[in-house]
């Protein structure tokens, strides 16, 4: 019997896999726009949708993703799963995966996401944990690949908090191949192994002007994430001179993009200029996370 694939990191995947998933995302999503329907890799199947972190985009993405594809998307909150009331994770992966064609979980620590695909019998797919995002990945990716062709040898400018999304930055600027500047204030920086590790392509910056200098994509996230709105006022402070503006966006090159995973706040980690501006491409961006998880689905499928 094959070994189960998951997707759990962006590492996952070797480098060349990263960018045929990704070029099979803009033909899938090319063929659904001409109106050809009658594609259904995944018909009869289910993908178990385990979310213990809600969320908009990744519900609609994974569960019209599984309606395209000819299957069906099971929505599971924590209130409708042994999980929330305690039983082991180990346990619930084996009897949930014993049902299912694929799971797919967003949750909080990403050891979660690492037990349940351990003992899991199908695949399963991080949709989000607070180490790692990878699937918003894919999405940005395409999207850059759509509006600005391969990225590779290119310089990506992240700013803000050194979460989950940067994390999945850092992996993406080694396995798409470019250069990635991080600027965030003292405090909020991604994990020291990762930084370390990746320090041959992966830049500490604490001014926002020169990590965007030079940038052909700024990319950003909320300063306060789910889970630390008691930190708002404090964050605010600390963020405050990391704003992505009209003028910060000037002094990357002249064909950069701005990208940003939503929920985006107004005014705070971006201005609306920017986030309406000729240079962002947020709205494609987040569509996109519908024909890159389209074409994961597939991929896990088939593996």
């Amino acid at each position: 019997m094959a070994e189960i694939r998951h997707f759990l990191t962006l590492r996952d995947f070797s480098r060349d896999e990263l960018n045929r998933l990704m070029h099979r995302a803009i033909e899938l999503k090319t063929a659904w726009k001409n109106g050809e329907r009658d594609y259904h890799p995944l018909k009869k199947q289910t993908l178990a949708m385990i979310f213990e972190k809600s969320s908009t985009r990744t519900r609609v993405s994974f569960e019209t993703g599984m309606t395209q594809l000819g299957g069906h998307g099971m929505f599971l909150s924590s209130n409708d799963t042994q999980l929330g009331r305690g039983e082991p994770i180990k346990d619930s992966a084996r009897v949930i995966s014993s049902m299912v064609d694929m799971i797919m979980i967003r949750t909080f620590g990403h050891d979660i996401v690492e037990t349940f695909a351990e003992y899991s019998s199908v695949p399963v797919i991080n949709a989000l944990t607070d180490a790692y995002h990878p699937c918003q990945l894919l999405a940005d990716m395409m999207t850059y690949q759509e509006h600005r062709g391969d990225i590779k040898g290119k310089t990506v400018a992240y700013v803000g908090d050194g979460n989950n999304m940067c994390q999945s930055w850092m992996n993406a600027a080694l396995q798409f191949d470019f250069k990635l500047n991080i600027a965030c204030p003292e405090g909020y920086e991604p994990d020291a192994e990762l930084l370390e590790e990746l320090g041959d392509r992966v830049t500490l910056i604490r001014d926002i002007r020169a990590a965007a200098e030079g940038a052909s994509l700024i990319t950003t996230d909320v300063w306060a994430s789910m889970g630390q709105e008691e930190e708002q006022k404090i964050r605010e402070k600390a963020f405050a001179t990391f704003q992505v503006n009209a003028e910060v966006m000037a002094l990357a090159k002249e064909d950069a993009v701005f990208m940003h995973c939503l929920p985006a706040h107004r005014e705070e980690e971006v201005t609306t200029e920017v986030l309406e501006g000729k240079q962002s491409v947020v709205w494609d961006e987040a569509e996109n996370r519908l024909h890159a998880q389209k074409a994961l689905l597939e991929a896990l499928n088939a593996s």
